[in-house]
């Protein structure tokens, strides 16, 4: 069965001057354009491509893959708005993808960038994107333990800090004490999770916790003097933004490691950096 809105594996099963036809099942054959066929492309060859429908409503294949497929979120900018409709976003396809108006959390503007879930509309059968994110998330109890590293989606900020989309499928917060630097809506990061509260919530940091979080940082510290001769000019004044460049890790933790490596007297501590003990 074919797969509107995902990537499938068909049988091509004709030539045209339009192209590569491939076989559908029960949508009956679907044309591959000639721009996207690959090499080596003839009847009988089984061929990976993403089904969508184009803006006359027929079902077409091409081997481009696009920035989100049906039952993914990701955060997509806003290429033109027609208000009796909605917006067109930039998926990296040819053919632009729509957010409908009654589909929008909040309206949207030519050159936003939005997180948006992407679904197979199952009237149309068209693929559309909605930026009312709750209606697609697990709001269940979760399997996840805590520390368990996940990935992450920022999909929006509150009082508390930044809310997260959770191995595209669940929410989680982040809570501001807990990122140490600017976080931006969209952005897709490594993070772990730190608390399953009683209600399912769950509560999200940047660093794995305690020891776990410690010691790999310390080493990590010690190889960095070691390839800059020795000595960085990083500090407890340095700023969060700062050290999580240098070290992908937050400032507190930064802290926590150096005094782990100053009581081991590893290394020594100056006014405007660190530097190792030989």
């Amino acid at each position: 069965m074919v797969g509107i809105g995902t990537r499938n594996t068909l049988r091509i099963t004709r030539e045209s001057p339009s192209g590569l036809y491939l076989d559908g099942g029960e949508h009956g054959e679907i044309l591959l354009p000639g721009k996207y066929i690959p090499r080596g492309g003839f009847p009988g060859l089984e061929i990976e491509v993403f089904v969508h429908r184009d803006s006359e409503d027929r079902l077409v294949a091409t081997t481009e893959t696009p920035l989100a497929m049906v039952g993914e979120f990701a955060c997509l900018e806003v290429l033109s708005v027609q208000p009796a409709i909605g917006a067109f976003l930039n998926w990296g396809l040819g053919k632009d993808l729509l957010l409908p108006i009654r589909e929008q959390k909040d309206r949207v503007r030519m050159g936003d960038r939005v997180v948006v879930y992407v679904y197979l509309d199952t009237k149309t059968e068209r693929v559309v994107a909605t930026s009312r994110l709750n209606r697609h998330l697990d709001l269940t109890v979760t399997a996840y333990t805590e520390g368990q590293p996940v990935n992450l989606i920022i999909a929006g900020e509150s009082p508390l800090g930044f809310n997260a989309i959770i191995e595209n499928a669940h929410s989680g917060l982040l809570y501001r004490t807990e990122t140490g630097t600017a976080l931006r809506i969209g952005q897709k990061l490594k993070g772990y999770v730190r608390t399953i509260r009683p209600d399912g919530k769950i509560d999200l940091a940047l660093d794995p916790a305690g020891y776990a979080r410690v010691a790999p940082l310390s080493e990590q510290i010690i190889e960095k003097l070691k390839a800059a001769g020795g000595r960085l000019e990083l500090h407890d004044k340095s700023s969060p933004e700062e050290i999580r460049h240098v070290f992908g890790a937050s400032k507190k933790s930064f802290k926590q490691a150096v005094g782990a490596l100053f009581s081991d007297r590893r290394i020594r501590l100056e006014r405007d950096g660190i530097e190792l003990v030989l």
